[in-house]
């Protein structure tokens, strides 16, 4: 199983080293995430096309608490013909914890990739994003989540 994640994490960082995009329309970007769990998202440009976006999630019902912080490597690619639109893909990680009432709390550590739509509004500071991020939980236990998709609206500076 190690030996799969480090094959496929050296794809991953090849794709990224090799991809050549134009740049996003901003630099960085302060918000909202709002999907399964709703949090709070700051993204910020690192290089030509590419963003770091953190993510920070909370959740809270009559059984179950948790908290999360999500990093993602996120390359963007332009849309021909519809300014202001950009289309992303990327990967990154999580860490969190959660307690179920009645039982011990854990914490946990996820691999994530990420797939979405990008518009920044032209005049205006303002950007949204609609994204699909599934996870593959490596602890406590491993497990395959098929994704949160999330509503992203940022104040972009």
């Amino acid at each position: 199983m190690r030996k799969l994640f480090t094959i496929l994490g050296c794809i991953a960082l090849f794709t990224v080293a090799t991809t050549t995009v134009k740049a996003q329309n901003y630099k960085n970007a302060i918000g909202g995430r709002f999907g399964t769990a709703n949090g709070v998202s700051f993204k910020t440009g690192l290089n030509k096309g590419a963003m770091l976006e953190l993510i920070g999630n909370f959740r809270s019902t009559k059984g179950v608490d948790y908290l999360r912080l999500t990093g993602l490597y996120e390359v963007y690619n332009p849309i021909n013909g519809a300014d202001g639109l950009t289309w992303y893909y990327g990967g990154g990680g999580t860490i969190g914890s959660y307690k179920v009432k009645g039982f011990d709390s854990d914490v946990y550590l996820g691999l994530n990739g990420v797939l979405g739509l990008d518009y920044k509004f032209k005049g205006a500071p303002i950007n949204l994003s609609l994204d699909w991020v599934p996870t593959l939980q490596l602890t406590p236990d491993t497990d395959f989540y098929s994704g949160d998709v999330g509503l992203g609206v940022r104040f972009t500076f």
